[in-house]
């Protein structure tokens, strides 16, 4: 079994070959009655919560291992510090637009997420990219406080820039967690972080027999073996169907 699943039963894997990464589950032939939910509500808050919050953090590591976002930045405001979010969206607006314009008009991937002081009132914003920008052009382009940024090292000997954007995924996805386990982060109608449009990773829906089929498959795709894989044979109080992921590349 092989292709596009489409509703077949069997196990349904998601590949993300720019990103060197896939997950998927076992979708049975049998799908039992689920009672009514109302939108926007949930019979477990809580656990709604941190599946969104794997959700967020799932994209966004794809999108910067996709596009290599290895370098990461933070802006901070200076006097007056902003604390309206929908004020600091419009201003990282602008700066990527001139940053954009600055680096001669090419579309660039980036993303970007923003935290709240510990004060709970000021935001400042991080964000990742993969080219080098000048260190004056993002200062200027800002204008509004400190910057700050830096290609990601630290990584063991033999690492590319996939394991660097992962690295910075992983910065990143703490601040995007934060909005979901904090209730007072979460600002309605705005999303949690953004990222350039027109950049999103394609994904190669695969399915098969078993969960060594489907990753057996997507190794073909990508011409070598998983250097991590996952099974929810080894998490304990699993609540959902059988699960896997698996990671290629460094």
């Amino acid at each position: 079994m092989g292709g596009s699943p489409g509703n077949s039963a069997g196990w349904h894997f998601n590949l993300c070959p720019g990103a060197g990464e896939g997950g998927g589950c076992f979708v049975s032939s049998y799908a039992p009655a689920r009672p009514y939910v109302a939108r926007g509500e949930a019979r477990d808050p809580q656990r709604a919560a941190q599946e969104a919050g794997r959700r967020a953090r799932t994209r966004v590591r794809r999108y910067c291992a996709a596009n290599g976002l290895n370098r990461l930045g933070t802006l901070t405001y200076g006097p007056p510090r902003a604390t309206d979010p929908v004020v600091v969206r419009e201003h990282i607006g602008e700066f990527f637009r001139g940053l954009r314009h600055g680096l001669g008009g090419e579309a660039l991937p980036y993303v970007w997420v923003p935290e709240l002081h510990g004060d709970g009132v000021h935001f400042h914003v991080h964000f990742a990219v993969g080219r080098y920008v000048p260190y004056r052009l993002i200062k200027e382009t800002w204008g509004r406080g400190i910057v700050n940024i830096k290609l990601l090292g630290d990584l063991p000997v033999g690492s590319g820039v996939l394991s660097e954007a992962r690295k910075a995924a992983a910065y990143l996805s703490k601040y995007v967690t934060k909005t979901f386990t904090d209730p007072g982060t979460r600002v309605l109608g705005l999303h949690r972080y953004d990222a350039a449009q027109g950049f999103s990773p394609k994904v190669l829906r695969l399915c098969g027999v078993s969960a060594d089929a489907v990753v057996d498959q997507a190794s073909d795709v990508l011409g070598m073996q998983p250097a991590e894989r996952w099974s929810s044979d080894q998490a304990e109080q699993w609540a959902g169907p059988p699960a896997i992921w698996a990671q290629w590349g460094k």
